[in-house]
Parts: structure tokens; sequence; C-alpha cells
């Protein structure tokens, strides 16, 4: 496994401080977010600065297992809809141009929509993700569906059942446990749920349950890292561990995007070592 970054937690920061400030504490990858608000928004960049940003993170030895490029595939409005699945597949085509080794990034997406909707919106969510797994599909590159405690896919249940109904090989998981720990899934049952199914997985701290609950820098909470990596060894994940800092946490008057970077990877990497997981 190794440790990787989002630059979801650094909206603002420009990505050449992003990459080196990364690079130089000792993370492995760099998940770019490129939606909008972010300092490499998708449509933001020319065809120049795209191919100066890859240069950038492969000059700096640090690999994309992802690129985070959410928007909503429940939007009911067709023409919203439609500028939505325009941003996804374009950003299924930067994760082909951002290509650093074997394969493409994978791209990170939630479903979209509110807790307690899944049935009632299973169809539309069906079709449109069959119709971007067949984009990615056609270029190489894995559409890793993120579950997540504001959006229609809130348990690990709902998810596979999407994979089950979609039926692609590039169709698979963002795996981010604290989604689950919010509603009151363990760690073990969670990982043994989501692991064989994982394509790129976040980790985030977390402490209390839907509805009284609050999300953390890694090493303010719960969540238990140790038994986390060695039970997503135990289940045969090889992938990287991204941290993402939350909105929530964002939103603290004294926060500094740099410094939550650097006390996630001190919390991570002494992790690892207790876990006895090797970083690959």
């Amino acid at each position: 496994m190794k440790i990787g970054y989002c630059t979801w937690s650094m909206p603002t920061v420009p990505i050449d401080t992003i990459v080196r400030f990364v690079a130089e504490t000792g993370y492995d990858s760099l998940e770019p977010t490129v939606t909008p608000g972010y300092s490499i928004e998708l449509y933001s960049m020319d065809a120049a600065e795209r191919k100066r940003v890859k240069r950038l993170i492969q000059d700096s030895g640090l690999e994309i297992p992802a690129i985070s490029g959410h928007a909503s595939l429940v939007e009911r409005d067709p023409e919203v809809h439609e500028q939505n699945f325009k941003r996804l597949r374009d950003s299924v085509d930067l994760c082909v141009e951002w290509t650093l080794g074997d394969r493409p990034p994978a791209l990170d997406t939630t479903a979209g929509g509110t807790p307690g909707e899944w049935e009632a919106v299973k169809p539309l969510v069906v079709d449109r993700v069959g119709a971007l797994v067949e984009y990615g599909a056609a270029h190489g590159v894995v559409i890793a569906m993120a579950p997540h405690y504001r959006s229609c896919i809130t348990r690990p249940e709902q998810m596979l059942e999407l994979l089950d109904l979609v039926k692609s090989p590039y169709l698979r998981v963002n795996f981010d446990i604290s989604h689950f720990l919010l509603y009151g899934y363990g760690i073990t049952e969670s990982v043994e749920m989501m692991a064989s199914v994982t394509e790129h997985a976040h980790i985030r701290d977390v402490r209390g349950q839907v509805p009284d609950f609050e999300f953390l820098i890694p090493g303010e909470g719960d969540i238990d890292y140790v038994l986390y990596l060695r039970e997503m060894q135990r289940m045969g994940y090889t992938g990287h561990i991204t941290a993402e800092i939350s909105l929530m946490v964002q939103e603290r008057p004294n926060y500094d995007a740099l410094v939550a970077m650097k006390q996630t990877y001190a919390v991570m990497a002494r992790a690892f070592d207790e876990a006895g997981v090797r970083r690959s």
C-alpha cells in the first residue's frame, strides 16, 4: 500500500506549492481535484497547463492513482445533467492524459442525491452510471464510485447492489471508511465488504455518528488506523490510501492546509509502521 494526499484538502493552494510540499513531506502519491472552486479546475486549464501540471507531478516522483472529479448523476433537469455528464466525460479524458504508469488514474466521483432515496433513484443511477462506465471502459479508465453520507449511496449494501446491477470491471469503489462508520458499521465489517471491490481508498478522521458527528484531521478522532490498515492488508488491498480533509475541517477559522497535510502524514506513516504494513 501507499500513502497519498488529495488536493480536495487545499482548494486555493497553487498546484506548484501543493506538489512541492506533498512530495517533500514524504507522500507517495497525489490525487488532483478538478471540480469547480479548485486551483486546477478542469476547465480553467488549457492544453499547455494540463501538460505542465502532469510534468510537475511526474518530476516530483509522485504517482496519480485517481483524479477527483465529482458531479451529480441524479439531476432531473436534462440540461444540468448534460453539463454534469460532459464534465465527467472530460474528466475521464484528463485521466487518460495524466497517465503516469501503465494504466490511467481512476476517476473518483459520487452518485449525488440525498440519503434515503436510493430505491427511488436506483434505475436512474444504474442507467447513468452505466453510461459513464461505458465511456470510461472505452478509454481504459475505472470509475471509482464513492459512497457518501450525504448521497443516495450511503451504505455498503447499496454500493454492492450498484456494482451487481452495472456489472463492469470498470466500475469499482472509492472506499472512504469514515462514511460507513457514521452509520454504525465497524472497521472490520466495512473493510470485509468493500476491500475486494475497492479501486482507491480515502481516509479522514471522525467522531460520533449521524446526525451527531464531526469530521476531523487524522489523529484527532476515533479511527483506529492500525486496525484499519491491518484489515485492508488482510483482505488483499494493495493500492493507495489517500487522505482527504473534509470541508467541515476546512471551515475552521484557523485551518492551515499545509499543517493539516503534514499532521496527516505523520499519523499515517506511524500507523503503517505500527501495523507492519510495508509501503510498496
